[in-house]
């Protein structure tokens, strides 16, 4: 053994053996070296598409307004595979304008979009590539706010009032050119139902300009609390116990009582006025003595509601003798047809005349009272007209006797309800489809 290892060619083989493992493992850890530092291989080039990333806008937000800049632009990253992945993942990138230069002038430009924090080895491109924004002078200014709701929800017999808002003015922040343009600032009541009662909500506060475009501004506050008192006209009538049917032999009411005494009607004044009191019909022909009854109260049908639906009954009797009591109903019945014949002969005499109507469509309503520097529009510019009264007086009545108007000689900018005027012969009453119109006034554009 010891001659082996002694020998020439045993230490070059070892020689050898030990070279070939020192090269295998040196070039071992250089392939290891160079995949850390991803120098092994060529990366793989790819491309990647990020849609909607937000845009930051640098500006003097204090003293200018911008507007035209995108919300957000889809970016196309072209680069590394993996770092295309972090970078998709993470969105560490910024794409912004700058409009930060205190000496920049007003007016329309373009503008192109950049891209900050970015990996250097990643390859950017902005779709759109650039903007035409427009930069305006920021201006606030104080308005009133017009409240509104839809008239047409109103309940029939319902009337409502101006409504009100709190607080009455707000502050607008926005482009000169925007505020100029600002005519009507409305809070728009939202119902979803049938106005039958006072409302309170809040409501949202738009700019519109004169033809009622929306105008892109900042209010504060953006909502305002409006209050519409909502109610219906009223009155208080008697309730009138009738006897119907014929009492049983032997007995006779003595009284017939109601609690309550009075119930209250709700409707519109015209279908109020003609009513002076709420018959009770009392059917006595199965009463046998002292009785007490819940009835029902019918509503006129021009009625809306009533305050009750029932109301108790008392009747009071006595017994009596049969020939007795026949003897007071002769009696009774000969006092009924003298009392009847007394009654019908005040109506001949008093009874007035029958009152008719007469209708007269498309009359057509006149402004009075424009103001030289002001523009006048009417919602419409016709009505019908209903005349009561007796029909000798209307048939001489013709359109040109009747005369609509709606004075607007002190109403400032904006929209209004304005009270129609009637000028009508005396001696009839009138009715119209609407109380009220809806005037719209503009300032005249100055002459240049």
């Amino acid at each position: 053994m010891d001659k082996f290892t002694n020998s020439a060619w045993f230490m070059r083989i070892v020689a050898f053996a030990l070279a070939a493992l020192l090269f295998i493992s040196i070039n071992f850890e250089m392939e290891s070296d160079k995949k850390s530092l991803g120098l092994s291989t060529a990366p793989e080039i790819s491309t990647e598409t990020i849609e909607n990333v937000p845009v930051e806008v640098y500006y003097d937000r204090e003293n200018l307004v911008v507007s035209g800049v995108p919300e957000t632009v889809d970016v196309t990253l072209k680069g590394a595979k993996s770092l295309l992945i972090n970078a998709k993942n993470q969105r560490d990138f910024k794409v912004y304008v700058d409009l930060s230069d205190p000496e920049i002038s007003m007016g329309d430009r373009t503008v192109t979009f950049k891209i900050s924090q970015l990996n250097e080895k990643l390859v950017a491109t902005i779709d759109p590539e650039y903007a035409e924004v427009n930069v305006q002078e920021r201006v606030t200014k104080e308005f009133s706010v017009e409240a509104e709701y839809n008239h047409s929800l109103l309940e029939e017999g319902y009337t409502a009032g101006q409504p009100t808002v709190s607080p009455q003015t707000v502050k607008i922040t926005g482009a000169k050119d925007a505020i100029e343009q600002i005519s009507y600032v409305k809070a728009n009541l939202e119902i979803s139902k049938g106005l039958d009662e006072t409302v309170n909500g809040k409501a949202t506060v738009k700019a519109l300009d004169r033809d009622l475009n929306k105008l892109d501004v900042t209010i504060e506050p953006a909502s305002v609390a409006v209050s519409l008192n909502v109610s219906i006209p009223s009155k208080t009538v008697s309730i009138e116990p009738k006897q119907t049917g014929k009492a049983k032999d032997g007995i006779r009411i003595k009284s017939i009582s109601v609690d309550p005494k009075e119930v209250t009607l709700f409707g519109s004044e015209t279908s109020l006025e003609n009513i002076s009191e709420i018959n009770l019909p009392v059917n006595i022909s199965k009463i046998d003595g002292d009785t007490e009854l819940e009835l029902d109260l019918t509503k006129p049908e021009s009625v809306q509601k009533m305050s009750l639906g029932k109301a108790k009954v008392k009747i009071r009797t006595e017994k009596v003798d049969v020939d007795e009591e026949n003897e007071e109903s002769v009696e009774e019945e000969k006092e009924q047809v003298k009392e009847q014949d007394e009654q019908e002969q005040v109506v001949e005499k008093d009874e007035p005349a029958a009152i008719e109507s007469k209708t007269f469509n498309n009359m057509n309503i006149e402004p009075v009272g424009i103001q030289a520097d002001q523009d006048v529009e009417l919602e419409t510019d016709v009505t019908s007209i209903t005349l009561l009264g007796e029909a000798d007086d209307l048939k001489k009545i013709t359109k040109d006797d009747i005369n609509l108007t709606v004075d607007v000689s002190n109403l400032d900018e904006g929209t209004h309800d304005v009270e129609l005027l009637v000028k009508a012969p005396a001696g009839v009453n009138w009715e119209l489809d609407s109380k009220t119109i809806k005037v719209s006034i503009t300032q005249k554009d100055e002459e240049t």
